[in-house]
């Protein structure tokens, strides 16, 4: 049932790994090491495609179970009081093991042997953590699935009262090859929900919404077309598949192919097998055959230099002239005061300032629509309810500002890039510095506040505070007047100054109360903007640090190129005229392969184009 579902990917086909060592061996040929280091690493990648799904949604979807009846294992908890606390990594092994991975601040993450019987209930407090922070717990397992290549992400749930994982599965979001959004047949999609696909869309191109536990709602085909007409009216182009987890697993227990069907995950293959799998056999395709391109275009720059020289020496001074003014260019690239450096360095500075400002006034507004719902009211009265709005509300903006803040990412490395137009096509880095060991640390709940209500006995002594200067003062000017101390009117004037204190009383708590709340809503909004910037700074500077390598490695190999041509050119002038002969036989011959791997790495692409969308 799983074999013919999920198909073996293609991205390590032979053609693309023959074609990448027939370039390796030309650039060592060659003595272009740096151009075979690129050349191997692309090899690796081709040979080990490596998916990696990651699987979101708010609390007690479903999402564990998912994962669990997608393997036919048991690797996540499941349970009606259990709930994945931590990031969980499915991935394949020949033999089954666990490990937890614990924070070691200036130093490798320290891994910990997790017995395979204590998966379930994992929580960040676990005693084998040592009081370490839990970074994740990574599963290994023998299983068909992902020995073709996936890797499987179960993540704690997004959403709900004190629940701070939103922005920290953001992060794991832009490395991922797909997404699987879960929410279940309770009810349609919220407006958070709908906040949080946008977003995830953004950050990733094969997103797919599964709505889990058909089996437990008979209502779950009016609730599919519902959030699809939600999807339509947000503009989310997002596919939408009703599945049952429970029905998966009994029809893979009883090998029951009409009940699999029904379960939901054969249209589940078939998103994978044609969205994800097709579409990273094409990314992978289109990246070699970039790697190989420009590897062909490098030593054709050398072979055609030298040969131009051999055989016409006037074309060959010509040459040399030319390929001086571009080692100057191509020198200018590789400096550190060159024009792509300081491009850089500025676009950092400004985006870092960009995404500071973005955060600060996101939270502002958030806070200010909180103190305004403050205002309104008693605070102490819907506390808890404004409590998780204000979380779900900062979880939205911190996660627009992530999505705002890699698409800026995007942006600035296309500019840099610009600077490298002349070298011919340059391959944008992935910015892959979103991965689960530095997701974002969890902001402190909300502090609590006075409910405001008080008992009988306490609003009776505050009324009888009030009326007793009222019973007193009353009662002595009635006495001159030959009544009692205390009498009708001493007893009423006593009533009126005792409510009047009341709700004086009560005025001054509510005002005590918004003066509270809305300093608990400002130290919350400050946590958040404090924890939230440091890891956007720490995310930059990695981008930083990304772009920076990868662009020097392509500036130095343009200036590589360019001296081993004019090294060439200007030897072919003092070459004797039989040598000269054989020479330019071998580079004709070399020039010959290296247009071969050209054609070879064009026809890699020629077909994607109408297959799948990038």
């Amino acid at each position: 049932m799983d074999s013919a579902a999920a198909e073996k990917s293609p991205a390590g086909s032979p053609s693309m790994t023959a074609l990448l060592e027939q370039a390796l061996d030309v650039a060592k040929r060659f003595g272009r090491g740096d151009l075979a280091q690129r050349l191997d690493s692309a090899r690796t990648r081709v040979q080990d495609p490596r998916m990696r799904i990651v699987v979101v949604g708010p609390l007690k979807q479903g999402k564990s179970q998912f994962v669990n009846s997608l393997l036919n294992l048991t690797v996540c908890s499941v349970g009606d009081d259990e709930t994945t606390a931590i990031p969980t990594v499915v991935q394949n092994a020949e033999t089954a093991s666990a490990e937890l991975v614990l924070a070691d601040p200036g130093a490798d993450p320290i891994r910990v042997p997790l017995p395979l019987d204590e998966l379930n209930g994992i929580t960040p407090a676990s005693p084998r953590a040592e009081g370490r922070e839990v970074l994740r717990v990574e599963v290994n397992v023998p299983s068909p699935l992902l020995a073709d290549g996936l890797v499987l992400v179960d993540t704690p749930g997004v959403g709900g009262a004190g629940n701070p994982h939103a922005a920290s599965t953001l992060g794991l979001i832009p490395a991922s090859d797909a997404v699987f959004v879960l929410s279940d047949a309770s009810q349609e999609f919220t407006e958070p929900e709908l906040g949080f696909i946008r977003q995830v869309t953004s950050l990733c191109p094969s997103v797919a919404c599964l709505i889990s536990k058909t089996d437990l709602y008979p209502h779950w085909r009016e609730i599919v077309e519902a959030d699809r007409g939600h999807l339509a009216r947000a503009g989310l182009d997002v596919p939408l598949i009703p599945i049952s987890s429970v029905l998966r697993s009994h029809a893979l227990r009883l090998q029951d192919e009409e009940l699999n069907t029904e379960s939901g995950f054969v249209d589940l293959y078939a998103f994978l097998r044609e969205r994800v799998v097709a579409r990273a056999e094409a990314n992978t395709r289109r990246a070699v055959s970039l790697d190989v391109s420009s590897a062909a275009e490098h030593l054709t720059l050398g072979i055609g230099s030298e040969l131009a020289a051999l055989r016409d020496p006037a074309k060959g001074v010509a040459a040399v002239a030319e390929l001086q003014k571009a080692k100057a260019a191509a020198e200018e690239l590789h400096k550190k005061t060159s024009l792509w450096q300081q491009t850089l360095g500025d676009g950092i500075a400004d985006l870092a300032a960009d995404i500071d400002h973005d955060l600060r006034d996101r939270l502002r507004r958030v806070t200010r629509e909180a103190e305004e719902t403050v205002d309104e009211g008693d605070p102490g009265k819907d506390w808890d309810a404004l409590g998780q709005w204000l979380e779900q509300e900062f979880a939205t903006a911190i996660g627009d500002n992530f999505v705002w803040a890699h698409d800026r990412a995007l942006w600035l490395a296309e500019v840099v890039a610009q600077h490298f137009a002349e070298t011919g096509a340059v391959e944008l880095p992935h910015l892959d510095v979103a991965n689960v060991d530095g997701v974002l640390e969890p902001v402190a709940s909300l502090a609590d506040l006075e409910a405001g209500r008080i008992g009988i006995t306490q609003k009776v002594l505050v009324g009888m505070r009030g009326s007793y200067g009222g019973v007193l003062m009353f009662g002595l000017i009635t006495t001159m007047m030959g009544m009692a101390l205390v009498n009708p009117i001493s007893i009423g004037a006593g009533v009126l100054l005792g409510t009047k204190a009341y709700r004086e009383d009560k005025e001054s708590r509510i005002l005590k109360r918004r003066a509270e709340a809305k300093a608990a809503i400002r130290r919350f909004a400050d946590d958040a903007s404090f924890q939230v910037g440091k890891e956007s700074k720490d995310r930059l500077r990695s981008i930083q640090r990304l772009l920076r390598d990868h662009f020097s490695a392509i500036a130095e190999q343009a200036l590589r190129s360019i001296n081993d041509s004019l090294r060439g050119a200007q030897e072919a002038a003092n070459l004797e005229s039989t040598e000269r002969t054989r020479r330019i036989a071998q580079l004709e011959k070399d020039l010959h392969v290296a247009s071969e791997l050209k054609q070879q790495a064009a026809q890699l692409v020629a077909g994607d184009a109408g297959a799948v969308t990038a």
